[in-house]
């Protein structure tokens, strides 16, 4: 994926409003009025959201009739969630490493317990 798309997906997602006409998307298509049913603004403030997702990539607009129904583009966010996975595994390992760490720090901290005549550690 290109930075310039990358870049445009993520400004994308970066509103609620997008984030939750995309949602509402993943259910159907769904037309400017459908979608800005459950939003106190104006269909034309819905139209520039649908813009923004639109360049993104995320959202497409087709023709039926007199209805030019909206529906979700999922490569983007495919790629999206591609580019993400490398930093979810750099998570995954360091929790790892310190999961190692907290259990050679309790099992020194118990050594050092059981190695007291009293037995408290002390």
């Amino acid at each position: 994926m290109g930075t310039d798309l990358l870049d445009a997906t993520f400004a994308a997602l970066a509103d609620p409003t997008r984030r939750a006409i995309l949602a509402r998307l993943a259910a159907g298509e769904a037309t400017v009025t459908e979608l800005a049913q459950p939003f106190e603004m104006s269909q034309p403030a819905i139209s520039k959201h649908l813009k923004v997702l639109e360049r993104a990539g995320l959202v497409s607009r087709g023709r039926d009739a007199q209805r030019r129904p909206c529906r979700l583009e999922a490569r983007p966010l495919r790629e999206a969630t591609a580019w993400l996975a490398g930093y979810r595994d750099y998570w995954a390992e360091s929790y790892q490493r310190l999961d190692a760490l907290l259990d050679e720090l309790q099992a020194i901290a118990k050594t050092d317990t059981e190695s007291r005549p009293d037995g408290t550690g002390r």
